[in-house]
């Protein structure tokens, strides 16, 4: 049986949980049965925005679920510009896997989302990822332009899915 959970609140792409193996039984919470979210230190608080970063799904090999990472600061703040809001962006996602026990090489699908997408932006989400995985050995990775995102100034969103 596959369980399929979304939290949405004031557009933000949030939390997709699903889990995939054998069935789930729902708590009272509505969480699947040894289901956790994490909202770990060094990310902003998400509870006003109605989502979590972080979400573990057991059994067997757990799928690890992380919500869209901006390129905000611990404080909620984003600097006005595309590369350094990339890079926060990546440490943003480093944070939130580490929580749950995963790190970069552990991700197999990533949606990228990117206002007023052009080629230089291209380039540099090219120069930022041959750096975040420098043996190539990249994750899927659905890039999609959006006229906007929701925070303003906010100029990437990039969301994962790992496993461990």
């Amino acid at each position: 049986m596959t369980t399929i959970t979304s939290f949405f609140q004031r557009g933000i792409s949030a939390l997709l949980l699903l889990t995939a193996a054998g069935s789930a039984t729902a708590q009272p919470s509505g969480k699947p049965a040894g289901h956790r979210i994490l909202n770990p230190a060094g990310l902003f608080n998400p509870n006003p925005y109605g989502f979590s970063h972080v979400s573990v799904v057991p059994p067997g090999k757990s799928l690890v679920f992380v919500a869209g990472q901006g390129g905000e600061l611990e404080d909620g703040t984003l600097q006005n510009d595309f590369r350094l809001q990339l890079k926060q962006v990546f440490s943003n996602l480093r944070t939130a896997l580490a929580a749950a026990g995963a790190g970069l090489n552990d991700v197999v699908k990533l949606t990228t989302l990117v206002t007023d997408h052009n080629e230089e932006k291209l380039k540099i989400l090219v120069e930022e990822c041959r750096l975040a995985w420098p043996d190539g050995n990249y994750p899927v990775n659905t890039l999609i332009p959006v006229p906007r995102l929701a925070l303003d100034g906010m100029l990437i969103e990039i969301d994962a899915t790992a496993i461990k």
